[in-house]
């Protein structure tokens, strides 16, 4: 059994932070226990690592930066020319032993391969491996090599290891031609010995080119205009030494352009292409020379609300191209598109299942956020399903969109006006290539005669006319009902703008509710420090009756399980068991019984206090024999103004994420925001809807 793996390399620049990332986000899924270390780093203190920086603050480890590595990489040569390698060794094995004893796994990352003999870092390597006791992960660079040397190289690489008495468990050919994928793979698995896992990932053009600020960094440029801008990706820069008519032709999406600070011309021909429908986004420019564009320039670009990234060096043009070109990028703890991808192209890459039974994994029987969130995230791209977000000229639905088509979580129609989406998306800099979603304007839209015609035939009885259908249907939330209600969309998120009655009416009018529900209601998913609970109802019902609430208390627990959550249903009310009594205590005690009667199969107590049904110590004096008290999971409140008022105090004094809340009780699904959502809210409601969408 191992609860360790060394991630290693043989030469610099070899892609090391996809495989980090993806098998950090793997291991997340399965313990909140992580820890990361690298015993030997270029900096240290003063110039810290930056994928240490990106691990620490991706996946939020507890570790403090001093514990992620032991030695700088000037301090373990003095002690190797010292002679003194058995205090390096010595010292990294306590360091290491350490994190074991508060970690259930731990990644350990070799050197970078940098300012020192290869073979010497290479031979240390086995000996971190060797001397911890833990097995290997090997990264090849396969750039620029054929498949026959790549095999080559992996053959004498695993040999090394082998033969020096360190198992490998997992190999991968990065950053190989793309299409060279299956016949690298394939030629590996015959040479190698079969306990390996082995893959191949494709270069990507996104991961190996650099970004603005990157490129500032290096050149220890001040930077004019767009500092916000600067995760900005440049896949090609060119000079501008040439008039505006022939510098717009070589324009390309993401291009660097490099030039004087007194060319004003073409300073203002790229910041206009940048906001033309008609060229790609612009990665920004560099002005060389040391020169300043002149004042009226300066003045017109700072009345500009879509800018670029300018970066003003002194050096001079040609330095400037050969530096850029020499820059080598790198993963930052802030470039979340270039996270997002390089986790996606490990999942795409590497058999998870095969690689989680090689390292053995413990199952934490902790539930944390974090693996909460992982495993929604991966439920929901295992069965795409499509989702419609009504409300898409809103800043915040575009940029969520933009994140959830980034990493293939749903298929996406946004409604709204498609100019106005396009401006707002080159105005907010996303990267979401409206080709990938559906655009559907109401107004226009050639669904718009037949949806109007359904909902007459839905509601005619009830005094609507055709007419009054045709002027409802412009309606962004009917319309993006009767999608969900046809099938022509599996779900539906909105109210980022609108009301919860705005939302939810069309769906209770004609989607109605399921065989057997009577009520809908919501929930909300607590992640707390520690666990997921289930809070309901917190946004729907306001004051439900006895029939009411266990409709609520049922419905919570089948979202429970949906989401993997074992439901232990605790009925709130201000008294526990028998203790008191009063007409609100009543509701709740004949709630409880009918929730008994109608699903016996159900863990239920009630009524139960707060305290005593998630504090272990309070449920087991309160209500001893209850197999509930002290670590319920799904908590009924017994109002509405109990319930949101609950979850939002617990939200604020504790930091919980609340993801919801998730409407449950309809026939298909359709999910409410608040008005003051985050992008964050939203990417989880329609996570958390695509998986009803699967259930339903």
């Amino acid at each position: 059994m191992t609860n360790a793996i060394y991630l290693t390399t043989t030469e610099p620049f070899s892609g090391k932070s996809i495989i980090a990332l993806g098998l950090m986000n793997l291991l997340a899924s399965k313990t909140d226990k992580l820890a990361y270390l690298k015993p030997i780093v270029s900096g240290g203190m003063k110039d810290k690592d930056r994928r240490l920086e990106l691990i620490k603050e991706h996946f939020k480890l507890a570790q403090s930066y001093e514990e992620m590595f032991v030695f700088s990489r000037k301090r373990a040569i003095k002690e190797i020319n010292k002679g003194n390698e058995s205090f390096l060794i010595d010292s990294v094995i306590d360091h290491f032993k350490k994190l074991q004893e508060k970690a259930d796994f731990t990644v350990v990352e070799g050197t970078d391969f940098l300012d020192v003999n290869t073979n010497v870092e290479f031979d240390g390597n086995i000996s971190i491996a060797k001397n911890l006791g833990i097995p290997a992960a090997i990264i090849l660079n396969g750039a620029k090599r054929s498949v026959s040397e790549i095999v080559d190289m992996a053959q004498a690489t695993t040999n090394g290891f082998l033969n020096r008495g360190v198992q490998v468990l997992f190999l991968v050919a990065n950053k190989v031609a793309p299409g060279q994928e299956k016949e690298i793979t394939e030629r590996l698995i015959e040479v190698l010995p079969k306990e390996i896992l082995v893959t191949a990932i494709p270069m990507r053009e996104e991961l190996s080119n650099a970004t603005m600020e990157e490129i500032r960094d290096s050149l220890g440029a001040k930077v004019l205009f767009g500092e916000n801008l600067l995760s900005n990706r440049v896949d090609k820069s060119i000079v501008g030494a040439m008039q505006l008519r022939n510098f717009l032709h070589r324009l390309e999406p993401n291009t660097l352009v490099v030039t004087l600070g007194d060319r004003g011309d073409l300073i203002l021909g790229a910041f206009q292409a940048n906001v033309s429908r008609n060229f790609g986004k612009i990665a920004g420019m560099v002005l060389t020379g040391g020169i300043l564009p002149e004042p009226p320039i300066i003045k017109l670009l700072e009345g500009l609300e879509t800018v670029l990234p300018v970066l003003q060096v002194d050096e001079g043009t040609f330095n400037v191209v050969t530096s850029v070109n020499e820059i080598h990028a790198r993963i930052s703890a802030d470039d979340k598109e270039k996270i997002a991808l390089a986790i996606r192209l490990f999942e795409e890459a590497v058999d998870e299942e095969a690689l989680s039974q090689r390292l053995v994994l413990f199952h934490s029987e902790t539930l944390t956020p974090r693996m909460f969130q992982y495993q929604i995230v991966k439920r929901a791209k295992e069965h795409k399903k499509h989702i419609v977000l009504p409300e898409g000229e809103d800043d915040r639905i575009l940029i969520a969109a933009d994140r959830l088509i980034q990493q293939s979580v749903v298929s996406l129609t946004i409604l709204g006006n498609r100019e106005s989406i396009e401006t707002s998306v080159k105005r907010l800099n996303l990267s979401l290539d409206l080709a990938n979603v559906e655009i559907e304007d109401p107004a226009t839209s050639p669904r718009l005669e037949k949806y109007a015609k359904k909902l007459y035939e839905l509601r005619k009885s009830k005094g609507l006319t055709l007419e009054m259908a045709k002027d409802l249907m412009l309606d962004i939330s009917y319309f993006g009902t009767m999608m969900v209600f046809l099938g022509e969309a599996d779900g539906m998120v909105s109210g980022a703008i609108n009301t919860t009655q705005h939302t939810i009416r069309p769906a209770l009018q004609f989607v109605k509710t399921k065989p057997g529900v009577s009520t809908v209601s919501s929930v909300f998913f607590m992640c707390l420090p520690n666990r997921v609970s289930v809070f309901g109802d917190c946004a729907v019902v306001p004051n439900p009756s006895s029939e009411q609430l266990a409709d609520i208390a049922i419905s919570s627990a089948e979202s429970a399980l949906m989401f993997g959550i074992e439901p232990k249903i605790a009925m709130l009310s201000y008294s526990s068991g028998t203790s008191g009594a009063g007409e609100d205590v009543e509701k709740v005690r004949k709630a409880t019984d009918l929730v008994k009667s109608r699903r016996p199969d159900l863990k239920i107590e009630g009524p139960i206090q707060y305290d005593a049904a998630v504090d272990p110590a309070v449920g087991k004096q309160k209500l001893p024999k209850s197999s509930v008290a002290g670590q319920a999971s799904v908590l009924i409140f017994p109002d509405l103004n109990t319930g949101n008022n609950t979850y939002k105090a617990v939200q604020r004094e504790t930091g919980a994420l609340a993801i919801g809340p998730m409407l449950q009780g309809l026939n298909k699904p359709v999910n409410d925001l608040s008005r003051g959502c985050t992008v964050a809210d939203i990417f989880n409601t329609v996570v958390i809807t695509a998986i009803q969408a699967q259930e339903s």
